[in-house]
């Protein structure tokens, strides 16, 4: 099986450890957007244990509170879709009024051009947050 989420090809990491990692997305559209991504080859949330579900899901809150703090958004999106990558993994999306989409999902049609106002530095700001909340 060829999945691209269990090769961690290319990935700008931002924290690992032996059941997740959390990579931050190079999206010029949506500076500050993270995915959580389980290691193992998971298809569905109820494929985990109860305490490896918790887990997880305490990574991704970890990771939206991050975001929320360097980010600053107006809201921010969770999606655990996996229909076109069948392997457990988490988006979490800072979304902005003037973002290339908002109010719709950010896998629709466009609504307007990029409006990126956001500093360079925001994956380290973010690698910095998560590390001080998460064990290595």
């Amino acid at each position: 099986m060829n999945c691209e989420l269990c090769s961690a090809t290319g990935e700008s990491l931002l924290w690992r450890d032996q059941h997740c990692r959390v990579v931050y997305v190079e999206d010029d559209d949506y500076p500050g957007f993270c995915r959580v991504i389980w290691n193992g080859h998971v298809k569905e949330m109820t494929d985990l244990s109860a305490q490896l579900r918790s887990k997880l899901m305490d990574t991704v809150f970890i990771v939206e509170s991050a975001v929320r703090d360097v980010m600053q958004p107006e809201k921010i999106n969770l999606a655990s879709l996996g229909n076109m990558t069948p392997h457990l993994h988490w988006h979490v999306i800072p979304r902005f009024g003037d973002d290339k989409h908002f109010p719709n999902p950010i896998w629709g049609a466009a609504l307007r051009a990029t409006h990126n106002h956001h500093s360079k530095d925001i994956q380290e700001r973010l690698r910095a947050f998560i590390l001080e909340r998460l064990p290595v």
